[in-house]
């Protein structure tokens, strides 16, 4: 049997398995999984991963790995899906199918994906594929917001040197992310005397310093180094006790992004002068780093591209349209940062990722789900296959 004629068996399995791929969605969006809260959603995974036939565990991060030939080869690729959502509920949300889409807050951003890496790692099984080298398929936690990657973290450190590709379903199969845009995350508390709105009327109060804190962090100049992107973000400010206080405290979330290990640099040193300018002896500033993620670092250029083109292809071919290559914050700028090729894209369309209104079209996931499994061939083979 050809190659080809492999892939086309997988793909007759992927059409089959339709049904039970958007049964596996509704399930796992029942089980909520905010980011470091992804137990049950990971238990439920190790446990589906078992009763189809594969190894499965929970480590210390809260990461489902389900190893497949690691014991034979030395040589590996890690496939990983997160279980996290962006939101914090520890309730089911509600969810809904209507006009022809699945709606629901993570349908998208990361159930399908998710379901479609476990229904995807179960079809290889049943069809006897047979790993060309050790893949480890990774239902992986913490991707989301303040995760700060801990799962992907865990998994290249424990290993990163046997690690030759990197795939990740995350996101729409409208583009490749294979750029690692980096960030730095910070926690800004602004102290004070504060006292009584009348009384003590102009002693220093900390929401007017935080506010030119604020201020002073957009009137920024934001660095450029050849083609890079740079931005920063103000996400939340809280602070202050009543209408009638002059506030004591108050504190920002702050980050800035770049796909420029350089203008990373630049953006620290402008935050620290910033802070270092609005800081004075009745106002006390106060820094913590909530979390960072890198940028890419020096890899195999050709390596790299191989698999940019793998992707692409496969997306070009199963879905009809050739997405682009784009740059993102994904679990792939762990691997990146280490040189290893890597990239990321999704099996589905839909709208509203991060927002409470997210959908997904379910007809578009056997195409993306192909366009993977298309992927997923540069890893096994069929044991009749040349």
């Amino acid at each position: 049997m050809k190659a080809i004629e492999c892939e086309t068996a997988l793909n007759r399995e992927i059409e089959r398995m339709q049904p039970q791929v958007i049964e596996l969605i509704r399930t796992l969006c029942a089980i909520p999984a905010p980011s470091h809260h992804e137990e049950r959603r990971a238990a439920f995974v190790r446990q589906w991963f078992e009763q189809h036939g594969m190894e499965a565990e929970i480590d210390e991060a809260l990461n489902v790995r389900c190893p497949v030939g690691l014991d034979r080869h030395e040589d590996m690729v890690v496939v990983m899906a997160h279980m996290d959502t962006v939101f914090p509920d520890r309730e089911p949300m509600p969810f809904e199918e209507k006009d022809g889409r699945l709606y629901c807050p993570g349908v998208g951003d990361n159930t399908a994906n998710l379901a479609a890496m476990m229904m995807l790692a179960s079809a290889l099984k049943a069809q006897r594929y047979e790993p060309v080298c050790g893949v480890l398929f990774v239902a992986n936690s913490c991707e989301e917001g303040l995760g700060n990657l801990k799962g992907c973290r865990a998994i290249m450190k424990a290993y990163g040197p046997r690690v030759k590709a990197f795939l990740a379903l995350d996101g729409g199969s409208d583009s490749v992310c294979a750029r690692a845009v980096g960030s730095s995350r910070y926690r800004i508390r602004v102290e004070t005397k504060g006292g009584h709105s009348f009384a003590d009327f102009g002693s220093r109060s900390a929401i007017e310093t935080a506010c030119r804190l604020v201020s002073a962090l957009y009137d920024q100049a934001v660095p450029r180094a050849g083609t890079s992107t740079t931005t920063y973000n103000v996400g939340m400010i809280s602070g202050g006790t009543s209408i009638n206080a002059i506030a004591q405290r108050a504190e920002m979330l702050y980050e800035y992004r770049s796909d420029s290990a350089a203008c990373l640099e630049i953006m620290e040193r402008q935050m620290r002068s910033v802070l270092e300018a609005c800081a004075c002896a009745e106002a006390k500033i106060g820094v913590e780093l909530l979390g960072t993620r890198p940028c890419a670092g020096y890899g195999d250029p050709d390596a790299q591209r191989a698999l940019e083109n793998a992707c692409l292809n496969a997306l070009a071919l199963y879905t009809g349209e050739r997405p682009g290559l784009s740059s993102g914050s994904t679990d792939c700028n762990i691997p990146l940062s280490m040189g290893i090729p890597s990239a990321c894209f999704g099996v589905y369309r839909g709208a509203g990722e991060h927002t409470r209104e997210e959908w997904i079209d379910p007809s578009t996931i056997c195409a993306g789900m192909k366009a993977a499994a298309s992927v997923l061939m540069n890893w096994f083979q069929k044991p009749a296959c040349d």
